[in-house]
C-alpha cells in the first residue's frame, strides 16, 4: 500500500493551516448571526423575521451529517442565543429548540441527498416552522405564557427564510469544512 491508500483506507488526513481558518470562520460567522439577530432589527426595521442562527444550524446538521456535532452546535448557538434574549425569556428556550433543529438535520441529511441545492431551502422552511410551532409549545407549557401563534405569519417568515437561505448557503459552501474521510464499505452486488 502506498501512504496516499492508507490516508484514504484509514481516514487520516493531515490538519494545514487552511482547514482551521475554516473553524475560525464557521465559528465567526456564526457569532455575527447569532450578534446579528438582535441588532440587525434595530439598524434594518422588519428584519425580525430573519432566523440567520437557525439557517447555520440547518446547515451545519444538513452537511456535516453527524447528529451529535450538530447536536452540540444547535445547543451553543441556541445558548448563546438566549444568552441575548429578554428578560422575559429564561436561558435554556432557544437552546433546546436549536438542539433538535441540529439534531434531525442531522437525521435527514442521513436519508436524503442534501448536496443537491433544490432540497435545502424546503427543508429550511420545514426547520424553520419545527423551530416556530416547538418554540410556541415550549412557552406556553414550560413558562404558561399565552402568546398566540400565528400560522399565516409563520408561514411567510419560513419562505422568505428558505429564500434567504439560498444564497447563504452558497457562500457557506465555499468555506465548507472537510468531512473527515471515513472507509467505506463497497456493497457486492449479490448475483
Amino acid at each position: 500500500m502506498t501512504e496516499t491508500t492508507v490516508r484514504i483506507v484509514t481516514g487520516e488526513t493531515k490538519e494545514n493551516w487552511f482547514s482551521r481558518f475554516k473553524v475560525v470562520a464557521l465559528a465567526a460567522i456564526t457569532l455575527v448571526a447569532i450578534i446579528g439577530k438582535f441588532y440587525l432589527p434595530r439598524l434594518i426595521p422588519n428584519t425580525e423575521w430573519l432566523e440567520l442562527p437557525l439557517l447555520l444550524t440547518v446547515y451545519f446538521g444538513l452537511m456535516r451529517r453527524s447528529q451529535i456535532a450538530s447536536l452540540f452546535f444547535g445547543a451553543f448557538v441556541g445558548l448563546a442565543e438566549d444568552s441575548l434574549s429578554p428578560a422575559n425569556i429564561p436561558i435554556g428556550m432557544y437552546g433546546i429548540t436549536k438542539t433538535l433543529v441540529g439534531y434531525f438535520a442531522a437525521s435527514v441529511s442521513l436519508r436524503l441527498n442534501v448536496e443537491r441545492r433544490g432540497i435545502r431551502p424546503l427543508l429550511c422552511f420545514f426547520f424553520y416552522f419545527f423551530h416556530a410551532f416547538f418554540y410556541w409549545i415550549m412557552r406556553r407549557a414550560l413558562l404558561a405564557q399565552m402568546v398566540p401563534f400565528d400560522l399565516q405569519e409563520s408561514f411567510v417568515h419560513g419562505v422568505l427564510n428558505a429564500l434567504v437561505s439560498i444564497p447563504l448557503f452558497v457562500i457557506l459552501d465555499k468555506i465548507k469544512l472537510p468531512v473527515a474521510a471515513s472507509p467505506q464499505i463497497r456493497s457486492t452486488k449479490w448475483r
